[in-house]
């Protein structure tokens, strides 16, 4: 079988159609994992790179490691504005392509979630999420042209128990993503998902802290299988076939500089294979297959 080479693309030849000095890119969530990845691959190829976050020390870092930090809370409508203000400000209103990678899973079983919990989900993860897009939008159609990368996951193509609300979230994501793209068509701008599956970030920390912050395992009917869900959100154990999150930030690069981009970008062996379950199987045969994937909590 023929390998396949993990380096990211060459970088593209021809330039942004908005001149050679407005390849600016906008990048959420960069505080660490995909994000901070992504942002230092990119700026590596020449970009200029805005790498938010939304602790004040986290910013400091990406400006320390040579990116343009900016706080952003997607919770926050004015932090939103604010960012977005300071960004259009810093490059001339120009702006070549966003990632939306900034999001957080809330595990649980979907009957011990509170209302407020889910809606903190969804605030970040879809709610600010594309309210920063529709920032931006504006300015890519006053180009002709501009780039939405969406990171997506796994999640958003197949559900698993016990991540109902980062599922939803993810699958909410899909659906807003495919219908701007129909919406957008014609205008110059591109929407693209990328889709990963298990990747070594500190996604899982974060997780496990909403977990502990959100969830009552004492008076919940699931409390058994908690104790196990506890174990691998507090482990350091990897799950089967996770990638570096610079696997994924060298997709977004080909999301990014593809003349012609896809519409889905899958990365990962399970990410693959349960988007091609989903097309083939029947409902049932996918719920077993989703059960067995699961693990009752332990993967």
């Amino acid at each position: 079988m023929k390998r396949t080479s993990r380096r990211p693309p060459e970088p593209a030849k021809q330039q942004s159609p908005l001149g050679g000095n407005a390849r600016n890119i906008l990048i959420t969530g960069c505080s660490s994992g995909i994000g901070r990845a992504t942002a230092l691959m990119m700026h590596g190829r020449g970009y200029r790179v805005f790498a938010t976050a939304r602790r004040r020390e986290d910013v400091a870092a990406l400006s320390g490691a040579g990116l343009e930090g900016i706080q952003l809370d997607l919770a926050s409508s004015s932090s939103i504005r604010s960012a977005v203000a300071q960004i259009l400000d810093r490059s001339a209103g120009r702006l070549h392509g966003i990632v939306n990678n900034g999001a957080y899973g809330q595990p649980g079983a979907v009957e011990d979630l509170s209302r407020d919990t889910l809606r903190e989900q969804f605030e970040t993860n879809v709610f600010g999420t594309q309210e920063l897009t529709n920032h931006v939008i504006p300015v890519f159609r006053a180009q002709g042209c501009g780039r939405i990368i969406q990171i997506s996951s796994l999640l958003g193509v197949v559900c698993l128990a016990y991540r109902g609300a980062y599922s939803a979230s993810k699958f909410a994501l899909e659906a807003l993503s495919d219908t701007l793209r129909l919406e957008l068509r014609g205008s110059g701008i591109h929407v693209c998902l990328v889709e990963p599956g298990p990747v070594s970030t500190r996604f899982r920390e974060n997780a496990y802290s909403a977990y502990l912050r959100n969830i009552d395992r004492t008076a919940s009917a699931h409390r058994d299988t908690y104790s196990r869900l506890e174990a691998r959100l507090g482990g350091t154990r990897p799950l089967p076939f996770t990638l570096p999150p610079e696997a994924v930030a060298r997709t977004v690069i080909r999301a990014m500089e593809a003349r012609r981009p896809k519409i889905r970008y899958p990365v990962t062996v399970p990410t693959r294979f349960f988007a091609a379950a989903r097309r083939l199987l029947p409902d049932r045969a996918l719920d077993w297959l989703a059960a067995a994937a699961g693990g009752r909590g332990r993967r």
